[in-house]
């Protein structure tokens, strides 16, 4: 007998938010972060990514360069990739694949759980 049975692929996983989730917007579940990469209406059934490479938004100044292979967390009150996990307040989104300056106001990240 089968213990397992196959659902999808699981690129994207299913989603049906209490509120609308524009496009672009991280949405953290416990320590599943996704990105919807289209529009879900509040109560419909959508999708998140939580495979795949998105440019997030991160702080600037002076100290604010992330490197490649930096792991980096989402901060949802302040809305951006950082390295720091704030003891487990922010949840690991994944790792750097492009360098980012203290300039910079984006930082590319490969999704990990």
């Amino acid at each position: 007998m089968a213990v397992a049975t196959f659902i999808q692929d699981g690129a994207a996983i299913d989603h049906t938010p209490g509120s609308a989730v524009a496009a672009g917007d991280v949405v953290v579940q416990g320590d599943l972060i996704g990105v919807a990469k289209r529009p879900i209406a509040a109560n419909e059934l959508g999708a998140l990514s939580i495979e795949g490479v998105f440019d997030f938004p991160k702080a600037t100044g002076v100290g604010t360069a992330i490197a490649v292979g930096a792991t980096v967390y989402w901060d949802v009150a302040d809305s951006e990739a950082k390295e720091d996990s704030e003891t487990g307040a922010n949840k690991q989104l994944g790792k750097v694949v492009a360098a980012a300056g203290d300039n910079d106001t984006t930082v590319r990240v490969r999704l990990s759980q």
